[in-house]
């Protein structure tokens, strides 16, 4: 928490949580939010750093429900110091990082590890996700209590599938009580048999190996209906085809708790990214066709999707490289998004925009946050819409491969505050309180 009181003047806040969409000063006092209003004076907060917002977006602070941190055990890959500081790079002022690290995130002594790091590091806050299974493997349950206990706020073997529904039901029926939601990873194995790349006219042009929509449908039908036979709240992780948006729908309908989200890259590019043969389209569920994501934009417009999340997954150069069936997947999210999910949805309210990237992120895991309300935390995004370029060679992540690479997107981070310091600005350092400067479209008034 700072002790330094902060004015973000004149700023368009907005704050689904509150119903506020307006042009608005901000002063925040210890930490936390002390008040709005159409003006605060300088007699409200004498001394206060201020922050001259005129034309950006105020926003209470991002939170990406799934990110992969690497550490422990993938330090070449992203560490939580380097993947916390891609985060407020992106906007972002907390992440729920995945627990496929090397070991698993299965016990809490890891839990809490990952927490002192992020704690260490001083930039984003880190909310652990335990895994399901003990090692992620799919037979034995992981202790949940004590992960929970230990700071996890949800469980899931992302980046393998729970294979043995007996297994899955178990853990549903232990982990019942607790609110931390399940996640879901949804690729049947043997239709997903190693194919590279999204089944249809694309895959079948270029003669790869591919995965159908049905490996990943078949698995959500399975874990929605296990969600309510057993009455564990569920949520669908990167959820990539119109099918699956109706089987959330139909789960809903039945009164089974269910939440799904879907991705800036499953948002913006077709399997026709795989013409080159390049890896950097590589992911898991696979990159579809047109119709999919038409299907993903309307499911975000029409209120089917609860939130929208990166799947940060950094690698190394080498991973990205080489012959295609021995390339890795996934590529680095947290420094697009922002401007992604504009670019995508041109036309979405930027407050169901912010209830997406936050609100409802917040409510999802049950973290604090989502919310500019008097007394809350601090923690505030600040956005503006202006063009730039996609140049992964700027990133804080370790990991730089992206298919965003060379985009102009239309929304940009500009600064990220969490627990009242100012961790980020546009021009990637924490500015010196001294007289006024003006940068990429943030000014620093210095100390009155």
């Amino acid at each position: 928490m700072s002790d330094r009181s902060m004015i973000l003047r004149g700023g368009r806040v907005v704050d689904p949580s509150q119903g506020l969409e307006a042009l608005r000063d901000v002063l925040i006092l210890g930490g936390r939010i002390a008040r709005i209003a159409e003006q605060i004076t300088d007699a409200d907060a004498k001394g206060a750093q201020e922050l001259d917002l005129r034309g950006a977006i105020v926003t209470p602070g991002l939170i990406d429900p799934h990110v992969h941190l690497r550490e422990p055990g993938q330090t070449h890959k992203e560490t939580v110091a380097t993947g916390t500081a891609a985060a407020v790079a992106g906007g972002f002022t907390a992440v729920a990082a995945m627990p496929n690290t090397e070991p698993a995130l299965d016990a809490p002594e890891r839990i809490r590890d990952v927490l002192e790091r992020a704690r260490a590091a001083g930039l984003a806050r880190v909310y652990p996700i335990a895994a399901i299974t003990a090692g992620r493997l799919g037979k034995e349950l992981a202790p949940y209590s004590l992960l929970v206990r230990a700071g996890a706020v949800a469980f899931s073997d992302d980046g393998a599938t729970v294979d043995d529904a007996r297994v899955l039901r178990r853990a549903a029926l232990y982990a019942r009580d607790l609110e931390a939601p399940f996640i879901s990873h949804c690729e049947e194995a043997t239709l997903r048999a190693g194919g590279l790349m999204n089944e249809g006219e694309v895959s079948a042009r270029l003669g790869i190996d591919s995965s159908p929509r049905l490996a990943e449908e078949i698995i959500i039908a399975r874990d929605l209906l296990i969600a309510g036979d057993t009455r564990k709240r569920w949520h669908i992780a990167h959820l990539s085809t119109g099918r699956g948006l109706e089987l959330v729908k139909w789960a809903r309908a039945q009164g089974i708790s269910a939440s799904c989200e879907v991705t800036p890259h499953h948002l913006v590019f077709s399997d026709r990214v795989f013409a080159g043969f390049t890896a950097r389209g590589r992911v898991c569920p696979p990159l579809r066709g047109d119709e999919e994501i038409a299907a993903l934009r309307a499911g975000v417009r029409e209120g089917v999707v609860d939130v929208l999340a990166t799947d940060h997954a950094p690698h190394a150069a080498g991973d990205k490289s080489g012959p295609l069936s021995e390339t890795v997947v996934g590529f680095s999210g947290l420094e697009v998004a922002v401007g992604a999910y504009a670019y995508a949805l041109p036309d979405l309210p930027l407050a169901r925009m912010v209830a997406l990237l936050s609100t409802n992120v917040a409510r999802l895991l049950n973290v604090p946050g989502g919310t500019l309300t008097i007394g809350s935390p601090a923690d505030v995004s600040v956005l503006r819409d202006e063009s730039w370029v996609v140049d992964p060679t700027a990133f804080r992540s370790k990991g730089r491969s992206t298919p965003f690479e060379g985009m102009t997107l239309p929304r940009r981070a500009v600064a990220t505050i969490v627990g009242g310091n100012l961790v980020y600005d546009a021009r990637g350092r924490v500015p010196r309180i001294t007289s006024a400067a003006i940068h990429d479209g943030l000014t620093t008034a210095g100390t009155r």
